[in-house]
């Protein structure tokens, strides 16, 4: 099964800003909807942002509306997660999967396997 990589994560101040980037090693994205999850210690793994093939749809979790800006660049075959105004709260392990919508992508009916994902740590 297809496995995709997340890169970008790191240690950043409240207030700060971090660029997350998805690809597949090996091979295309293809035409599916890709999105962000997070996973903090003790919680669930939950959506966070998902956006379409083509890039003219997009679907943000209300927790990051406003501050994050999911993209893709299919000739790179990279999805982009632009996380501004990162809140302690933003703390987790990021990781990015596909499916075959936006839609689906939010109710995590998806494609791939989940990648070994990428920390995010938000100090206040």
């Amino acid at each position: 099964q297809v496995k995709l990589v997340e890169s970008g994560g790191g240690l950043v101040q409240a207030g700060g800003s971090l660029r997350l980037s998805c690809s597949v090693s090996g091979r295309t994205l293809g035409r599916y909807a890709t999105g962000w999850f997070r996973q903090a210690p003790g919680k669930e793994r939950e959506f966070v942002a998902a956006i379409s093939w083509s890039g003219d749809t997009t679907f943000y979790a209300d927790s990051v509306k406003e501050r994050f800006v999911i993209s893709r660049d299919n000739a790179e075959n990279t999805v982009y997660l632009q996380m501004n105004s990162l809140k302690p709260e933003d703390t987790a392990v990021y990781y990015c999967n596909r499916g075959g919508t936006v839609g689906s992508v939010r109710v995590k009916k998806l494609d791939a396997s989940w990648g070994q994902g990428t920390q995010v740590t938000v100090s206040s």
